[in-house]
């Protein structure tokens, strides 16, 4: 028994108590010990539609073979399911987690796991015939520890009863597609659309990557042939789109950092020879290549108020702490890598020596910025920015040390 139930025990109460389209969720104490439950809805029990719905989804549960979803045993009592017994395990309903934790949506990595878990929990209940129909706040659930996904109860078994805004009450109908509401086909494009709702309201005050916003908003089309077709669609679309980003990123950082070792080349040589620069043909620039509606802010310029306070705090002690790992560690490796440049040796190569070994500087510089920025969880652009500073340090003190410093005057050697 964890802290938590102990007080729940004393109050002689139900922990995380939830209302889902089929009755109240709850961790109560059975037998002596805490266990999650379902108390199936009391108003719904004399509807015979909804009895054979709930003994069916019953009946199938249990053969749901996969970690999103979370099976249960029916307690019959004179002939009737009135509460359904969970799996054992640490899960809690996505309401009380935003509650109780609200800064997890600035977590790194959150976004794209918690939305990769949605996509991918829908696709395994729809290559079995079913849809979930409502991924709501209250139905959605998150498994303390590692905040997987988990699921409960598949709305498709109860698309035969009559008013379907009654069974999806107190403002879950709000994560229902129109069309289901209106008594329409529930398929696949319904459960896009409820992803996308409630990929809307969780990370509503986050900062949204261009590749995801574009996502929600064709996952939230009010007629279903604009959504998506699939999960596998949509999660192979974000996959694409952030793909497409970091190639733009990378490219322009790869650009920076090559001029700046071309600009130590010629810092190096002795005397430079006058080259002769063409002026290059007219070229019409093209926009294709990055996705309508893009903004600056898609590169790292965000509005200081698209965040809550409190969000904004605990992003940006994650972001300090992450910085410190990125410079510490990129500063031994960039060391590394210009004292290859800044050397008795390398100073007496050939031009033809010099460009083809700062070709290879250049490369291992980039990748060891790729690869720890990716570790530390920072973007790209203030990685790059990190990385320039402390190449331009560390290179001003390589050069003092091989006597290529400036001198008390300020005049280069």
């Amino acid at each position: 028994m964890n802290y938590e139930e102990l007080l729940a025990t004393r109050r002689q109460g139900r922990l995380y108590q939830t209302e889902l389209p089929i009755g109240e969720f709850c961790r109560m104490q059975i037998d002596g010990k805490y266990r999650s439950v379902v108390h199936v809805r009391k108003e719904m029990l004399d509807n015979i539609k909804f009895g054979e719905a709930l003994k069916a989804e019953c009946d199938r549960n249990l053969s749901l073979a996969d970690s999103h979803i979370i099976h249960f045993r029916p307690v019959v009592e004179q002939g009737e399911i009135t509460r359904l017994d969970l799996e054992p395990g640490q899960y809690v309903p996505l309401c009380h987690v935003l509650n109780e934790h609200p800064a997890i949506v600035a977590e790194p990595h959150f976004m794209e796991q918690f939305t990769r878990g949605l996509l991918e929990a829908a696709a395994f209940l729809h290559s079995h015939g079913l849809r979930y129909v409502c991924f709501s706040p209250q139905t959605v659930f998150l498994r303390k520890g590692d905040q997987a996904v988990m699921l409960l109860s598949c709305g498709s078994y109860y698309q035969a009863l009559s008013d379907q805004k009654a069974f999806y009450a107190d403002g879950k109908a709000d994560y229902v597609a129109p069309e289901v509401l209106e008594g329409g086909t529930v398929d696949e494009r319904c459960d896009i659309y409820s992803i996308g709702k409630l990929l809307e309201t969780v990370f509503a005050d986050a900062q949204l990557p261009l590749a995801y916003r574009k996502a929600f908003k064709k996952a939230t089309a009010q007629m279903p042939e604009d959504r998506y077709a699939s999960p596998e669609d949509m999660l192979r679309s974000i996959d694409r789109r952030r793909g497409t980003y970091r190639s733009l990123v990378t490219l322009a950082v790869a650009a920076v950092v090559a001029l700046l070792v071309v600009g130590l080349y010629f810092d190096l040589m002795p005397e430079q020879e006058n080259i002769e620069f063409v002026k290059p043909a007219p070229h019409t620039a093209v926009d294709d290549l990055i996705d309508d509606g893009f903004r600056p802010e898609d590169l790292g310029v965000v509005p200081a108020d698209s965040m809550s306070e409190e969000a904004v705090a605990t992003q940006r002690e994650y972001n300090a702490k992450a910085e410190e790992i990125f410079r510490k560690r990129y500063e031994k490796e960039a060391d590394r890598i210009l004292s290859k440049i800044y050397n008795s040796k390398n100073m007496g190569n050939t031009e033809k020596n010099f460009r083809a070994m700062s070709e290879s500087n250049v490369k291992e510089l980039l990748k060891a910025q790729e690869e720890l920025a990716a570790d530390a969880a920072i973007d790209p652009a203030r990685s790059h920015a990190i990385a320039t500073e402390i190449i331009e340090r560390l290179t001003n003190q390589k050069k003092a040390a091989i006597g290529m410093g400036s001198n008390a005057n300020g005049v280069q050697k």
